[in-house]
């Protein structure tokens, strides 16, 4: 594929965006304890984070439509090593809170410009596989981040890992300004808009699809560390094996999902990835007292969770390639609001019924999103006949 090294650049300083987002999920326990906050109190801050990212994204992307795509870049990780210097500095839960809103709006805008930067890098039948990689890069934070996130906070401080993150990010910035070529902006779109795309009804009912997908996985892994330390009774040793593998079964999802949407088509990947998330978060719920079982499951679930974003990306790309930022920004939005209301619903079910109903609400959450994925790929279908 041409450009494909400069592809992979995007995707390691996407695992590098991707970790400050997931890493929060493996030390939640640990955060909560050293600020003073519940658990659920501390999940909250995965709410105001997608809050953030979900309002503020859209809104930057149209402010800055006319920039250069490189120097948007530039300027996003730039706000993102500032983020990082106001968590290591942080005093308390307030101030944190803060800080994850500087971290949401800098990724929320580098990973839309990564997107669509790896599109236009890639061969236009190649950019399903292009997209994934940028996922992948994402979802390593899942595999390497959180589980080394977690080991580091054990052994020094929570502190640490963003102090890191924030040096890297720095060196991010040196290494993708001579990598990346300069690229013109996409014409300026008011929010407005940006908002007029919602008219179409194929595309609301698809970003619907993001909504509910995410909502359902987000509802059980925003507390996946206490789940499987109190519910399911693992080690300390054992939790990190398991975010580590549910890490590594995200990786090889995404890049299935990917190749699966250029190679299988998207109807079949996207609605046997839905059926099997939901299945298994069902399976997690009812055997979350063995370690044995919920090992492979955790990895099951990772896979097939995380093999819907590149089908669903290469989806909304195709139905507005004229508008790709637009729409793949409007897409993030819509994930992270779906995040935001799965950590609250989450903390709701922690705080009133149980770790363990989770999974049952969350499995849920996911067969819902069914509902609108067989809608969109009817209409999809009947248009496709028409023309």
């Amino acid at each position: 594929m041409r450009n494909s090294w400069k592809i992979y650049i995007l995707a390691i300083v996407s695992f590098l965006v991707g970790t400050s987002e997931f890493v929060i999920a493996g030390i939640l326990d640990m955060l909560a304890s050293d600020i003073g906050v519940s658990v659920a109190a501390a999940g909250q801050l995965i709410t105001v984070y997608s809050l953030a990212y979900a309002i503020g994204t859209p809104i930057l992307i149209a402010l800055t439509a006319k920039m250069d795509r490189r120097k948007l870049m530039l300027s996003a990780l730039a706000l993102f090593f500032v983020g990082n210097l106001i968590t290591v500095s942080t005093t308390g839960y307030s101030m944190l809170m803060g800080a994850r809103i500087i971290l949401a709006i800098s990724t929320g805008v580098f990973m839309v410009v990564a997107l669509t930067m790896a599109a236009k890098l890639s061969y236009p039948n190649r950019q399903g596989s292009a997209i994934a990689k940028i996922i992948l890069g994402f979802n390593l934070a899942l595999i390497l981040g959180v589980p080394l996130g977690r080991i580091i906070a054990g052994s020094y401080d929570w502190q640490i890992i963003f102090t890191g993150i924030g040096v890297l990010s720095l060196i991010a910035m040196l290494v993708l300004l001579p990598t990346i070529p300069k690229s013109e902006g996409e014409a300026p779109v008011p929010i407005r808009e940006q908002l007029a795309l919602f008219k179409n009804p194929r595309i609301t009912v698809t970003l619907s699809i993001s909504f509910f997908w995410i909502l359902g996985y987000t509802i059980l892994y925003t507390y996946i560390t206490p789940f499987l330390l109190d519910i399911t009774g693992m080690s300390e040793r054992m939790v990190n094996i398991g975010l580590f593998t549910f890490g590594l079964a995200s990786l090889i999802g995404s890049q299935v999902g990917g190749y699966g949407a250029d190679k299988w088509g998207i109807p079949r990947t996207m609605i046997g990835g839905l059926l099997f998330h939901a299945g298994i978060l069902f399976l997690l719920a009812a055997f979350s007292h063995s370690s044995i079982i919920v090992l492979p499951l955790l990895m099951l679930w990772s896979f097939f969770a995380w093999s819907t974003g590149p089908v669903q990306q290469v989806y909304l790309i195709g139905m507005a390639p004229q508008a790709s930022g637009i729409i793949l920004s409007l897409n993030n939005s819509i994930v992270q609001l779906g995040i935001a209301l799965g950590a609250v619903i989450g903390g709701i079910v922690v705080e009133n019924i149980s770790l363990t109903a989770t999974g049952w609400i969350g499995g849920v959450g996911v067969a819902i999103g069914l509902i609108p994925a067989i809608f969109s790929l009817t209409m999809r279908r009947k248009s496709t006949i028409i023309e």
